[in-house]
Protein backbone atom coordinates (compact mmCIF):
# COMPACT_ATOMS: atom_id res chain seq x y z
CA UNK A 1 0.00 0.00 0.00
CA UNK A 2 1.51 3.72 -1.04
CA UNK A 3 1.72 5.90 1.78
CA UNK A 4 -0.13 9.00 1.90
CA UNK A 5 -0.21 12.69 3.45
CA UNK A 6 -3.44 12.45 5.57
CA UNK A 7 -34.06 49.33 -7.20
CA UNK A 8 -31.70 46.43 -5.87
CA UNK A 9 -28.74 48.28 -7.56
CA UNK A 10 -28.25 51.62 -5.30
CA UNK A 11 -29.07 49.72 -2.21
CA UNK A 12 -26.76 46.70 -2.92
CA UNK A 13 -24.13 48.99 -3.62
CA UNK A 14 -24.63 50.79 -0.75
CA UNK A 15 -25.16 47.85 1.64
CA UNK A 16 -21.32 46.26 2.05
CA UNK A 17 -17.53 47.50 1.56
CA UNK A 18 -15.09 46.30 -0.79
CA UNK A 19 -13.24 42.94 0.34
CA UNK A 20 -10.16 42.93 0.39
CA UNK A 21 -9.13 39.89 -1.89
CA UNK A 22 -11.40 40.13 -5.03
CA UNK A 23 -10.95 39.21 -8.34
CA UNK A 24 -8.54 39.73 -11.16
CA UNK A 25 -6.27 42.02 -9.95
CA UNK A 26 -5.77 38.90 -7.18
CA UNK A 27 -5.79 36.35 -9.19
CA UNK A 28 -8.61 34.61 -7.28
CA UNK A 29 -12.16 34.06 -8.43
CA UNK A 30 -14.43 33.85 -5.50
CA UNK A 31 -18.21 32.48 -5.38
CA UNK A 32 -20.66 32.21 -2.98
CA UNK A 33 -23.81 30.36 -2.51
CA UNK A 34 -25.88 30.41 0.95
CA UNK A 35 -24.75 27.06 1.94
CA UNK A 36 -22.21 25.90 4.87
CA UNK A 37 -19.03 23.92 3.54
CA UNK A 38 -18.65 21.35 6.62
CA UNK A 39 -17.16 18.33 4.85
CA UNK A 40 -14.89 18.70 1.45
CA UNK A 41 -15.46 14.93 0.59
CA UNK A 42 -17.41 14.42 -2.69
CA UNK A 43 -18.89 11.32 -1.07
CA UNK A 44 -20.02 12.13 2.23
CA UNK A 45 -21.47 15.90 1.53
CA UNK A 46 -24.20 15.89 -1.32
CA UNK A 47 -24.31 19.10 -1.76
CA UNK A 48 -24.29 21.05 -4.97
CA UNK A 49 -21.11 22.85 -3.62
CA UNK A 50 -19.70 19.57 -3.33
CA UNK A 51 -20.65 18.55 -6.37
CA UNK A 52 -19.22 21.91 -8.58
CA UNK A 53 -16.02 21.80 -5.51
CA UNK A 54 -15.71 18.03 -6.16
CA UNK A 55 -15.01 18.54 -10.34
CA UNK A 56 -12.69 20.99 -9.40
CA UNK A 57 -10.58 18.74 -6.59
CA UNK A 58 -10.92 15.25 -8.13
CA UNK A 59 -11.23 13.02 -11.55
CA UNK A 60 -13.01 10.61 -12.63
CA UNK A 61 -12.21 8.51 -15.22
CA UNK A 62 -14.29 9.85 -17.79
CA UNK A 63 -15.83 13.00 -18.10
CA UNK A 64 -18.90 13.98 -19.77
CA UNK A 65 -19.01 16.03 -22.68
CA UNK A 66 -22.23 18.28 -23.20
CA UNK A 67 -21.27 19.39 -26.79
CA UNK A 68 -21.16 15.79 -28.11
CA UNK A 69 -23.13 14.12 -25.80
CA UNK A 70 -20.39 11.82 -25.48
CA UNK A 71 -17.83 10.64 -22.63
CA UNK A 72 -13.86 11.82 -22.77
CA UNK A 73 -11.68 9.48 -21.44
CA UNK A 74 -10.00 11.76 -18.11
CA UNK A 75 -8.36 9.39 -15.80
CA UNK A 76 -8.98 6.38 -18.27
CA UNK A 77 -7.69 6.67 -21.92
CA UNK A 78 -9.75 4.23 -22.92
CA UNK A 79 -11.95 1.01 -22.04
CA UNK A 80 -14.06 -1.56 -23.66
CA UNK A 81 -17.50 -3.45 -22.42
CA UNK A 82 -16.92 -7.08 -21.98
CA UNK A 83 -20.20 -8.21 -21.82
CA UNK A 84 -23.27 -6.04 -20.09
CA UNK A 85 -21.68 -6.30 -16.74
CA UNK A 86 -18.16 -5.77 -16.59
CA UNK A 87 -15.83 -2.79 -18.30
CA UNK A 88 -12.13 -3.17 -18.65
CA UNK A 89 -10.24 0.28 -18.48
CA UNK A 90 -6.47 1.64 -19.52
CA UNK A 91 -5.61 4.18 -17.58
CA UNK A 92 -3.70 7.60 -17.73
CA UNK A 93 0.19 7.23 -16.78
CA UNK A 94 2.14 10.09 -15.40
CA UNK A 95 -0.75 11.87 -13.11
CA UNK A 96 0.10 12.39 -9.56
CA UNK A 97 -2.28 13.60 -6.67
CA UNK A 98 -1.92 16.71 -4.33
CA UNK A 99 0.39 15.18 -2.13
CA UNK A 100 2.94 13.96 -4.66
CA UNK A 101 1.93 10.26 -5.02
CA UNK A 102 1.66 8.58 -8.49
CA UNK A 103 -1.74 7.46 -9.75
CA UNK A 104 -2.36 4.51 -10.84
CA UNK A 105 -4.88 0.69 -11.04
CA UNK A 106 -4.23 0.80 -7.21
CA UNK A 107 -5.87 3.85 -6.25
CA UNK A 108 -9.08 3.24 -8.92
CA UNK A 109 -9.43 -0.42 -7.29
CA UNK A 110 -9.20 1.17 -4.11
CA UNK A 111 -11.91 3.84 -4.68
CA UNK A 112 -14.37 1.28 -6.21
CA UNK A 113 -14.43 -0.97 -3.90
CA UNK A 114 -14.65 1.18 -0.69
CA UNK A 115 -17.38 2.43 -2.52
CA UNK A 116 -19.39 -0.68 -3.18
CA UNK A 117 -18.89 -2.21 0.63
CA UNK A 118 -22.22 -0.97 2.45
CA UNK A 119 -20.59 -1.50 5.14
CA UNK A 120 -18.17 1.85 4.68
CA UNK A 121 -21.88 3.66 4.61
CA UNK A 122 -21.52 5.91 1.72
CA UNK A 123 -24.28 8.43 1.90
CA UNK A 124 -25.64 8.23 -1.80
CA UNK A 125 -25.82 4.82 -1.85
CA UNK A 126 -27.58 4.90 -5.04
CA UNK A 127 -24.95 6.73 -6.88
CA UNK A 128 -22.40 4.13 -5.71
CA UNK A 129 -24.62 0.75 -5.41
CA UNK A 130 -24.49 -0.46 -9.00
CA UNK A 131 -20.64 -1.53 -8.94
CA UNK A 132 -19.82 -4.91 -7.39
CA UNK A 133 -15.75 -4.67 -7.18
CA UNK A 134 -12.66 -3.89 -9.16
CA UNK A 135 -9.55 -5.59 -10.33
CA UNK A 136 -6.39 -4.64 -11.00
CA UNK A 137 -5.36 -6.03 -13.98
CA UNK A 138 -1.66 -4.34 -14.76
CA UNK A 139 -0.52 -1.14 -13.04
CA UNK A 140 -2.56 0.85 -15.35
CA UNK A 141 -5.20 -1.42 -16.18
CA UNK A 142 -7.99 -2.10 -14.34
CA UNK A 143 -11.76 -4.07 -14.65
CA UNK A 144 -15.22 -2.84 -13.03
CA UNK A 145 -17.88 -5.18 -12.26
CA UNK A 146 -21.53 -4.25 -12.22
CA UNK A 147 -23.77 -6.24 -10.33
CA UNK A 148 -26.07 -6.49 -13.17
CA UNK A 149 -26.52 -4.44 -16.67
CA UNK A 150 -26.77 -0.59 -16.06
CA UNK A 151 -26.27 1.35 -19.23
CA UNK A 152 -25.71 4.58 -17.07
CA UNK A 153 -22.44 3.52 -15.80
CA UNK A 154 -20.85 6.27 -17.93
CA UNK A 155 -22.74 8.90 -17.07
CA UNK A 156 -22.26 7.91 -12.62
CA UNK A 157 -18.71 7.25 -13.69
CA UNK A 158 -18.32 10.99 -15.55
CA UNK A 159 -20.39 12.88 -12.41
CA UNK A 160 -20.19 10.97 -9.52
CA UNK A 161 -17.04 9.01 -8.82
CA UNK A 162 -14.37 10.24 -8.32
CA UNK A 163 -10.41 8.27 -7.41
CA UNK A 164 -9.22 8.85 -4.56
CA UNK A 165 -5.74 7.68 -3.61
CA UNK A 166 -4.96 4.01 -2.13
CA UNK A 167 -5.63 4.10 1.99
CA UNK A 168 -7.32 7.30 2.19
CA UNK A 169 -9.94 6.38 4.56
CA UNK A 170 -8.05 3.34 6.48
CA UNK A 171 -6.57 6.39 9.04
CA UNK A 172 -9.60 8.11 9.41
CA UNK A 173 -10.33 8.80 13.11
CA UNK A 174 -12.59 6.38 15.43
CA UNK A 175 -15.14 8.05 17.41
CA UNK A 176 -16.57 6.71 20.73
CA UNK A 177 -19.48 4.60 19.47
CA UNK A 178 -16.35 2.90 17.10
CA UNK A 179 -17.37 4.49 14.05
CA UNK A 180 -14.74 5.86 11.50
CA UNK A 181 -15.23 9.32 10.78
CA UNK A 182 -14.50 9.44 7.09
CA UNK A 183 -16.11 12.75 6.20
CA UNK A 184 -12.93 13.72 8.29
CA UNK A 185 -10.47 12.88 5.83
CA UNK A 186 -7.87 15.25 4.17
CA UNK A 187 -9.19 16.03 0.77
CA UNK A 188 -6.74 14.24 -1.77
CA UNK A 189 -7.50 14.08 -5.43
CA UNK A 190 -6.07 14.73 -8.90
CA UNK A 191 -8.05 17.66 -9.96
CA UNK A 192 -7.08 20.96 -11.61
CA UNK A 193 -7.37 22.69 -8.05
CA UNK A 194 -5.89 21.56 -4.67
CA UNK A 195 -7.29 22.68 -0.98
CA UNK A 196 -5.17 25.34 1.00
CA UNK A 197 -7.15 26.74 3.05
CA UNK A 198 -10.58 25.87 5.26
CA UNK A 199 -13.02 27.77 7.67
CA UNK A 200 -15.56 25.55 8.35
CA UNK A 201 -19.08 27.40 7.58
CA UNK A 202 -16.77 30.16 6.10
CA UNK A 203 -14.64 29.90 3.54
CA UNK A 204 -12.92 26.97 1.17
CA UNK A 205 -9.83 28.39 -0.67
CA UNK A 206 -8.25 26.15 -3.83
CA UNK A 207 -5.00 26.83 -5.30
CA UNK A 208 -4.29 25.98 -8.93
CA UNK A 209 -2.72 22.36 -9.56
CA UNK A 210 0.66 23.30 -11.00
CA UNK A 211 1.23 19.54 -11.68
CA UNK A 212 -2.18 18.72 -13.51
CA UNK A 213 -1.48 16.44 -16.02
CA UNK A 214 -1.72 18.22 -20.13
CA UNK A 215 -4.08 17.30 -22.90
CA UNK A 216 -7.37 16.32 -20.85
CA UNK A 217 -11.03 17.04 -21.31
CA UNK A 218 -10.62 19.80 -18.28
CA UNK A 219 -7.73 21.54 -19.79
CA UNK A 220 -5.17 22.87 -17.49
CA UNK A 221 -6.35 25.89 -14.78
CA UNK A 222 -5.25 29.33 -15.67
CA UNK A 223 -6.68 31.04 -12.37
CA UNK A 224 -4.48 31.25 -9.61
CA UNK A 225 -7.26 30.70 -7.08
CA UNK A 226 -11.00 30.13 -6.67
CA UNK A 227 -12.65 30.99 -3.08
CA UNK A 228 -15.88 29.58 -1.96
CA UNK A 229 -17.66 31.87 0.53
CA UNK A 230 -20.55 31.32 2.62
CA UNK A 231 -22.90 34.38 2.27
CA UNK A 232 -26.74 33.62 3.82
CA UNK A 233 -28.33 36.54 2.68
CA UNK A 234 -28.45 36.92 -1.42
CA UNK A 235 -28.34 40.30 -1.06
CA UNK A 236 -25.40 40.27 0.39
CA UNK A 237 -24.22 38.10 -2.58
CA UNK A 238 -25.81 40.39 -5.03
CA UNK A 239 -24.23 44.16 -3.68
CA UNK A 240 -20.16 41.67 -3.30
CA UNK A 241 -21.09 41.49 -7.01
CA UNK A 242 -21.54 44.97 -7.75
CA UNK A 243 -18.61 46.16 -5.62
CA UNK A 244 -16.15 43.65 -6.58
CA UNK A 245 -16.04 41.44 -3.57
CA UNK A 246 -17.63 38.89 -5.71
CA UNK A 247 -16.93 37.37 -9.02
CA UNK A 248 -19.47 34.62 -9.24
CA UNK A 249 -23.07 33.77 -8.20
CA UNK A 250 -25.89 31.39 -9.37
CA UNK A 251 -29.58 30.76 -8.87
CA UNK A 252 -30.50 34.71 -8.77
CA UNK A 253 -33.82 35.57 -9.04
CA UNK A 254 -35.15 36.50 -12.43
CA UNK A 255 -35.76 40.22 -10.96
CA UNK A 256 -32.73 40.97 -9.06
CA UNK A 257 -30.87 39.17 -12.30
CA UNK A 258 -32.76 41.78 -14.75
CA UNK A 259 -31.52 44.18 -12.92
CA UNK A 260 -27.81 43.59 -12.27
CA UNK A 261 -27.73 43.33 -15.94
CA UNK A 262 -29.25 46.78 -16.66
CA UNK A 263 -26.59 47.91 -14.41
CA UNK A 264 -23.41 46.90 -16.97
CA UNK A 265 -21.44 46.17 -13.56
CA UNK A 266 -22.14 42.47 -14.44
CA UNK A 267 -22.40 39.20 -17.01
CA UNK A 268 -25.70 38.03 -16.76
CA UNK A 269 -27.07 34.55 -18.22
CA UNK A 270 -30.21 32.38 -18.43
CA UNK A 271 -28.79 28.62 -18.77
CA UNK A 272 -30.91 25.76 -18.88
CA UNK A 273 -30.29 23.15 -16.18
CA UNK A 274 -31.23 19.31 -16.35
CA UNK A 275 -33.61 20.20 -13.48
CA UNK A 276 -37.51 19.74 -14.79
CA UNK A 277 -41.33 20.79 -13.47
CA UNK A 278 -43.87 18.40 -13.04
CA UNK A 279 -47.47 17.69 -12.00
CA UNK A 280 -48.37 14.21 -10.56
CA UNK A 281 -52.00 13.22 -10.37
CA UNK A 282 -53.27 10.95 -7.83
CA UNK A 283 -54.46 8.30 -10.46
CA UNK A 284 -56.00 5.89 -7.88
CA UNK A 285 -57.84 8.03 -5.33
CA UNK A 286 -55.59 7.14 -2.39
CA UNK A 287 -55.89 10.43 -1.40
CA UNK A 288 -59.80 10.82 -0.46
CA UNK A 289 -60.08 13.05 -3.61
CA UNK A 290 -60.95 10.94 -6.68
CA UNK A 291 -61.62 13.73 -9.19
CA UNK A 292 -57.75 12.77 -10.92
CA UNK A 293 -58.92 8.89 -11.32
CA UNK A 294 -60.44 9.94 -14.42
CA UNK A 295 -58.46 10.50 -17.81
CA UNK A 296 -60.43 13.20 -18.94
CA UNK A 297 -60.05 15.16 -15.87
CA UNK A 298 -56.69 15.08 -15.90
CA UNK A 299 -56.27 15.73 -19.37
CA UNK A 300 -58.66 19.37 -18.37
CA UNK A 301 -55.91 20.19 -16.27
CA UNK A 302 -53.42 19.68 -18.75
CA UNK A 303 -54.99 21.85 -21.21
CA UNK A 304 -56.05 24.50 -18.58
CA UNK A 305 -52.25 25.22 -17.68
CA UNK A 306 -50.28 28.17 -19.62
CA UNK A 307 -47.03 26.19 -19.52
CA UNK A 308 -45.39 28.36 -22.17
CA UNK A 309 -46.02 31.65 -20.13
CA UNK A 310 -44.91 30.66 -17.28
CA UNK A 311 -41.72 28.88 -18.49
CA UNK A 312 -40.84 32.19 -20.52
CA UNK A 313 -42.27 34.87 -18.18
CA UNK A 314 -41.14 33.46 -14.68
CA UNK A 315 -38.53 30.72 -15.32
CA UNK A 316 -36.58 32.67 -17.67
CA UNK A 317 -35.72 32.71 -21.56
CA UNK A 318 -33.45 29.08 -21.49
CA UNK A 319 -36.67 27.12 -20.20
CA UNK A 320 -39.05 25.64 -22.38
CA UNK A 321 -42.00 23.43 -22.30
CA UNK A 322 -41.72 19.76 -22.27
CA UNK A 323 -44.07 16.94 -23.37
CA UNK A 324 -42.39 13.62 -21.68
CA UNK A 325 -41.67 12.54 -18.18
CA UNK A 326 -37.88 13.72 -18.74
CA UNK A 327 -35.50 16.23 -19.90
CA UNK A 328 -35.07 16.36 -23.70
CA UNK A 329 -31.48 16.71 -23.27
CA UNK A 330 -31.58 13.44 -21.80
CA UNK A 331 -30.81 10.32 -23.84
CA UNK A 332 -33.99 8.23 -24.63
CA UNK A 333 -36.11 11.40 -24.09
CA UNK A 334 -38.90 11.23 -27.33
CA UNK A 335 -40.92 14.41 -27.08
CA UNK A 336 -43.03 12.32 -29.55
CA UNK A 337 -45.44 11.74 -27.24
CA UNK A 338 -49.62 12.52 -26.79
CA UNK A 339 -48.98 16.47 -25.87
CA UNK A 340 -51.61 19.21 -24.29
CA UNK A 341 -51.51 22.38 -25.72
CA UNK A 342 -53.21 25.08 -23.86
CA UNK A 343 -56.94 25.26 -24.59
CA UNK A 344 -59.42 26.51 -21.95
CA UNK A 345 -62.31 25.41 -24.14
CA UNK A 346 -61.27 22.49 -24.27
CA UNK A 347 -60.56 21.80 -20.85
CA UNK A 348 -64.11 23.80 -19.52
CA UNK A 349 -65.78 20.48 -22.23
CA UNK A 350 -63.64 17.94 -21.13
CA UNK A 351 -64.99 18.95 -17.27
CA UNK A 352 -68.23 18.55 -18.14
CA UNK A 353 -67.75 15.21 -19.91
CA UNK A 354 -66.49 13.90 -17.02
CA UNK A 355 -69.19 15.47 -14.97
CA UNK A 356 -68.31 18.76 -13.32
CA UNK A 357 -69.33 21.22 -15.45
CA UNK A 358 -69.42 24.06 -12.47
CA UNK A 359 -65.56 22.72 -11.83
CA UNK A 360 -64.56 21.60 -7.88
CA UNK A 361 -62.45 21.87 -5.50
CA UNK A 362 -59.23 20.27 -4.34
CA UNK A 363 -55.91 20.03 -2.92
CA UNK A 364 -52.69 21.16 -4.69
CA UNK A 365 -49.21 20.34 -2.68
CA UNK A 366 -46.18 22.23 -3.98
CA UNK A 367 -43.06 23.26 -2.38
CA UNK A 368 -40.81 24.95 -4.94
CA UNK A 369 -40.80 28.08 -6.08
CA UNK A 370 -44.26 29.51 -5.51
CA UNK A 371 -44.41 31.90 -7.76
CA UNK A 372 -44.51 29.13 -10.17
CA UNK A 373 -47.31 27.04 -8.37
CA UNK A 374 -49.29 30.09 -7.79
CA UNK A 375 -49.91 30.33 -11.85
CA UNK A 376 -50.90 27.44 -12.32
CA UNK A 377 -53.65 28.39 -9.40
CA UNK A 378 -54.59 31.14 -11.55
CA UNK A 379 -55.21 28.84 -14.75
CA UNK A 380 -56.75 26.55 -12.87
CA UNK A 381 -59.25 28.57 -11.43
CA UNK A 382 -59.94 30.33 -14.56
CA UNK A 383 -62.10 27.02 -15.60
CA UNK A 384 -63.69 26.30 -12.47
CA UNK A 385 -60.72 23.87 -10.76
CA UNK A 386 -60.54 25.35 -7.60
CA UNK A 387 -57.21 24.55 -5.93
CA UNK A 388 -56.36 24.96 -2.12
CA UNK A 389 -52.46 25.08 -1.73
CA UNK A 390 -50.52 23.26 0.57
CA UNK A 391 -46.76 24.44 0.82
CA UNK A 392 -44.98 22.45 2.61
CA UNK A 393 -40.83 22.00 3.32
CA UNK A 394 -39.58 19.01 0.39
CA UNK A 395 -39.00 16.80 2.87
CA UNK A 396 -42.51 16.87 4.79
CA UNK A 397 -44.18 16.90 1.02
CA UNK A 398 -42.34 13.96 0.23
CA UNK A 399 -43.62 11.86 2.45
CA UNK A 400 -47.21 12.52 1.79
CA UNK A 401 -46.92 11.97 -1.81
CA UNK A 402 -45.24 8.77 -1.23
CA UNK A 403 -47.78 7.87 0.73
CA UNK A 404 -50.06 8.73 -1.86
CA UNK A 405 -52.04 11.81 -0.25
CA UNK A 406 -51.79 14.04 -2.12
CA UNK A 407 -54.21 14.90 -4.70
CA UNK A 408 -52.15 16.76 -7.15
CA UNK A 409 -48.33 17.44 -6.19
CA UNK A 410 -46.21 19.55 -8.14
CA UNK A 411 -42.63 18.68 -7.86
CA UNK A 412 -39.03 19.14 -9.36
CA UNK A 413 -36.19 16.79 -10.21
CA UNK A 414 -32.59 17.39 -11.38
CA UNK A 415 -31.55 14.02 -12.08
CA UNK A 416 -28.40 14.22 -10.73
CA UNK A 417 -27.12 15.83 -13.36
CA UNK A 418 -27.14 12.49 -14.94
CA UNK A 419 -28.12 12.96 -18.93
CA UNK A 420 -30.04 9.81 -19.49
CA UNK A 421 -33.53 8.93 -18.89
CA UNK A 422 -33.08 6.36 -16.27
CA UNK A 423 -32.09 8.81 -13.89
CA UNK A 424 -35.79 10.19 -13.85
CA UNK A 425 -38.26 8.32 -15.84
CA UNK A 426 -37.22 5.08 -14.41
CA UNK A 427 -37.03 6.56 -10.54
CA UNK A 428 -40.65 7.34 -11.12
CA UNK A 429 -42.11 4.85 -13.05
CA UNK A 430 -41.18 1.03 -11.87
CA UNK A 431 -43.53 0.39 -9.21
CA UNK A 432 -41.51 2.28 -5.78
CA UNK A 433 -43.38 4.51 -4.04
CA UNK A 434 -42.64 7.59 -6.13
CA UNK A 435 -44.59 5.85 -8.98
CA UNK A 436 -48.08 7.31 -8.64
CA UNK A 437 -49.79 4.72 -11.15
CA UNK A 438 -47.62 1.29 -10.78
CA UNK A 439 -48.62 0.58 -14.55
CA UNK A 440 -47.10 -2.49 -14.89
CA UNK A 441 -46.14 -1.62 -18.90
CA UNK A 442 -44.43 1.06 -18.12
CA UNK A 443 -42.29 -0.82 -15.21
CA UNK A 444 -41.81 -3.46 -18.27
CA UNK A 445 -40.64 -0.99 -20.85
CA UNK A 446 -38.36 0.54 -18.62
CA UNK A 447 -36.77 -2.97 -17.53
CA UNK A 448 -35.79 -3.62 -21.02
CA UNK A 449 -34.10 -0.17 -21.74
CA UNK A 450 -32.79 -0.01 -18.02
CA UNK A 451 -31.01 -3.47 -19.02
CA UNK A 452 -29.30 -3.32 -22.30
CA UNK A 453 -26.58 -1.35 -23.33
CA UNK A 454 -27.74 -1.34 -26.94
CA UNK A 455 -28.61 2.67 -27.32
CA UNK A 456 -31.52 1.45 -30.00
CA UNK A 457 -32.88 -1.17 -28.20
CA UNK A 458 -32.98 1.84 -24.73
CA UNK A 459 -34.48 4.07 -27.37
CA UNK A 460 -37.53 2.16 -28.24
CA UNK A 461 -37.97 0.74 -24.54
CA UNK A 462 -38.04 4.20 -23.26
CA UNK A 463 -40.11 5.80 -25.64
CA UNK A 464 -42.87 3.18 -25.04
CA UNK A 465 -43.19 3.59 -21.16
CA UNK A 466 -42.68 7.45 -22.25
CA UNK A 467 -45.53 7.18 -24.84
CA UNK A 468 -47.80 5.25 -22.02
CA UNK A 469 -47.07 7.71 -19.65
CA UNK A 470 -48.47 10.48 -21.76
CA UNK A 471 -51.19 9.27 -23.02
CA UNK A 472 -52.68 7.92 -19.55
CA UNK A 473 -51.33 11.42 -18.33
CA UNK A 474 -50.24 9.81 -14.95
CA UNK A 475 -47.59 13.36 -14.92
CA UNK A 476 -48.25 16.78 -16.68
CA UNK A 477 -44.45 17.71 -17.46
CA UNK A 478 -44.37 21.50 -17.00
CA UNK A 479 -40.79 22.96 -18.17
CA UNK A 480 -37.22 22.65 -17.76
CA UNK A 481 -35.45 24.96 -15.30
CA UNK A 482 -33.30 27.56 -15.87
CA UNK A 483 -30.50 29.40 -14.23
CA UNK A 484 -29.69 33.06 -14.04
CA UNK A 485 -25.73 33.49 -13.29
CA UNK A 486 -24.40 36.65 -12.47
CA UNK A 487 -20.34 36.77 -13.03
CA UNK A 488 -17.59 39.88 -13.26
CA UNK A 489 -17.12 41.34 -16.10
CA UNK A 490 -13.21 40.80 -15.84
CA UNK A 491 -14.19 36.87 -16.09
CA UNK A 492 -14.49 34.12 -19.04
CA UNK A 493 -17.22 31.70 -17.87
CA UNK A 494 -19.32 29.57 -19.96
CA UNK A 495 -22.57 27.88 -18.13
CA UNK A 496 -23.41 24.36 -18.91
CA UNK A 497 -27.07 22.78 -18.97
CA UNK A 498 -25.76 20.13 -16.70
CA UNK A 499 -25.92 22.32 -13.56
CA UNK A 500 -22.10 21.48 -12.93
CA UNK A 501 -19.97 24.70 -12.90
CA UNK A 502 -16.85 24.35 -14.55
CA UNK A 503 -14.79 27.07 -12.38
CA UNK A 504 -12.20 25.35 -13.42
CA UNK A 505 -12.55 26.16 -17.02
CA UNK A 506 -12.99 29.79 -15.91
CA UNK A 507 -10.18 32.54 -16.97
CA UNK A 508 -9.73 36.13 -16.82
CA UNK A 509 -10.43 38.42 -20.01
Amino acid sequence: MKLRKLALCAVLMGSVAMPAMAGKADDTLNWATDKEVAVLDPYFSVTRELVIMGHMGWDGLVLYNGETGEFDPLLATSWTWDGNTAIEFDLREGVVFHDGSAFDADDVVYTINFLADEANAVPAQSVVGWMKSATKLGQYKVRLELDEPFPNAFAYLSNEIMIMPEGLYDNAAVAADGTRDLSAVAPTGTGPYMVSDVKSGDHVLWEKNDAYFEGGPKGTPEIGKINFRTIKESNTQLAELMTGGLDWAWDVPKEQALRLEESGRVQVVNEKTLRISYMAFDVDGSSGQDYFTDQKVRAAVAHAINREAIAKELVGPASEVIHSACHPDQFGCTQDVAQYEYDPAKAKALLAEAGYPDGFEFDLYGYRQREFTEAVIGDLAAVGIRANLNWLQYRSLLGLVQDGKTPINHMTWGSSSIPDVAAITSHFFTGSSDDPAKDPRTAEALSRGDTSIDPEVRKEAYAEALGIISQELYWLPMFTYAKYYAFSNDLDFKPTSDEIPRLYEAKWK
